[in-house]
């Protein structure tokens, strides 16, 4: 454009104008020049000749910029602007057949052939202006849509409904509303997990600098910016409406699918105890047993003397057993003494170093207190890192612990997440640098 104007402005007229005298020409009706330095009809030939030449080259340049942005627009994009391009490249391809006209004399003239290509250059410039007022009349219609749409919404419409009239509003029968939850994911009106296709093009639609909507819809339907922001401000009342009944429709299918994860665990958990129970210390009383059995039916005082010693070794390995196996169930220490004289026990028990950087004072809800202790101990044993850190501190309400592995977890923390989720609570895990894994939970404990 710049070239354009330089070309025109410039090259074709104030130049040319500097070296040229119509007066002295022998025109005696023409005005003088007041631009004119000197009379040289041939430098003013020259110049006119080369900004001809300029002309043609800007105005081709032009024609292939506007086709190439044209060829390579989306399908929607190129209904916005072939109203205004088109009628654009026409008239600069008449344009440039005026400056190639005149490359034979060198400089622009008016005969009939002039004639004719500046009524088309009109007419493709009256083009131009329709096509920008066009613009503007189809952003009224848009409007207009979109305010019948208001009007459509505003009885509430059904899970999926709003989805379904953009639909239709928009001429794009694969549009669909996706909504963010906190932790990440993407939910359908129905609240269910939802992703959009690989062909799929996405449009964030956002108030107030929060992104409260993912519309999904086939590409270069909303290449227009202002569009979803309108849709956005025209369906507020419905599109707030349906994203909280989808959070709360997704708050409680994840509620239902960690009650059946939580039966599940209990019945996995029960078959465990019993699994343990049956071929530890069942095994061994049942063969302590059978040696004072023995030790009755054939008396003997050096043989009831190590049928006893071995008696003894079996008593105390069942009751090592069972103790260990009572420790899991609940420890008596987080039960009598709290959360912190619990993690100290277990610091001094474990084989792995771990590390206690601060520990809570006083006591919390047992619930609470629990919920936490388990899972340092559950990381701990599905983890068996070689080193170990601990941090739990009550800060504003919240009991927050935090645990740092030197290593991945091999093993998923569902149980734990519902446990921590079944008191309101929140349990990130993150891997960080290396192969470590840092676990922070926050519990209510106010």
């Amino acid at each position: 454009m710049a070239l354009a104007y330089g070309g025109a402005v410039v090259a074709l007229g104030i130049l040319p104008a500097l070296f040229l005298d119509p007066v002295g020409q022998g025109c005696g009706r023409c005005p003088g020049n007041l631009l004119g330095v000197f009379d040289s009809p041939h430098a003013a030939q020259t110049l006119n000749r080369v900004a001809v030449q300029l002309g043609l080259a800007w105005a081709l340049l032009l024609i292939a910029l506007l086709g190439w942005r044209l060829f390579r627009s989306t399908a929607a994009t190129r209904r916005l602007i072939a109203p205004v391009v088109v009628p654009a490249i026409v008239y600069l391809s008449l344009v440039a057949w005026s400056f190639q006209h005149a490359l034979g004399r060198g400089f622009l003239s008016n005969d009939a052939l002039d004639h004719r290509l500046w009524a088309g250059q009109a007419v493709a410039l009256v083009a131009v202006a329709l096509g920008v007022a066009w613009e503007w009349v189809r952003g009224r219609r848009l409007r207009s849509t979109l305010a019948r749409l208001v009007v459509e919404l505003a009885a509430s419409p059904p899970p999926g409904g709003l989805g379904a009239a953009l639909s239709e509003t928009l001429g794009d029968p694969s549009l669909t509303l996706l909504y963010p939850l906190p932790d990440g994911r993407r939910v359908d009106a129905y609240g269910r997990p939802a992703e959009p296709a690989q062909e799929q093009a996405v449009t964030p639609l956002v108030r107030g600098g929060r992104r409260v909507a993912l519309l999904v819809h086939r590409p270069g339907l909303l290449d227009d910016p202002g569009l979803a922001g309108e849709i956005a401000a025209a369906a507020r009342l419905a599109l707030d409406n349906e994203r909280l009944q989808a959070q709360v429709r997704a708050q409680f299918e994840d509620l239902r699918a960690s009650r059946v994860r939580i039966v599940e665990r209990g019945d996995t958990e029960r078959r465990r105890l019993e699994r343990d129970l049956h071929d530890g210390a069942q095994q061994r009383l049942v063969s302590l047993a059978l040696s004072l059995r023995l030790a009755c039916l054939e008396p003997s005082a050096e043989r009831d003397m190590v049928v006893l010693q071995e008696a003894e070794a079996e008593v105390r390995r069942a009751v090592a057993e069972l103790r260990e196996l009572a420790h899991g169930l609940y420890p008596a220490a987080l039960s009598e003494e709290g959360l912190g004289a619990a993690l100290q026990a277990m610091a001094e028990a474990t084989s792995t170093p771990l590390t206690l950087t601060r520990l809570p004072e006083g006591r919390f809800d047992p619930k609470v207190e629990a919920a936490a202790y388990f899972l340092v101990a559950e990381t701990l044993k599905r983890s068996r890192p070689r080193r170990a850190a601990v941090d739990v501190a009550s800060v504003d309400g919240r009991l927050i612990v935090e645990v740092e592995i030197d290593q991945r977890l091999s093993e998923d923390l569902t149980d734990l997440e519902d446990r921590v989720g079944a008191l309101d609570g929140r349990l990130l895990v993150r891997a960080t640098s290396g192969a470590e894994t840092r676990i922070r939970a926050e519990l209510p404990c106010g």
